[in-house]
């Protein structure tokens, strides 16, 4: 093997497209997992404000 068939070897076996394409799929998964994040923080602060909210009229 000489340095030019090395060369297209490593080219072939690095190929750029696929690295941005990885780069957006996992912008977009963190992003939905943080999407899915704040909405479940919302739903567990409000519900939990409710339950705080009757406990603390139930002492009253």
């Amino acid at each position: 093997m000489n340095l030019t068939s090395i060369w297209c070897w490593l080219q072939n076996r690095t190929d750029r497209n696929e690295h941005g394409a990885s780069l957006v799929e996992y912008a977009l998964l963190v992003a939905l997992i943080a999407i899915v994040c704040i909405a479940a923080i919302t739903f567990v602060g409000s519900s939990a404000s409710a339950k705080f909210s009757n406990v603390g009229s139930g002492l009253s």
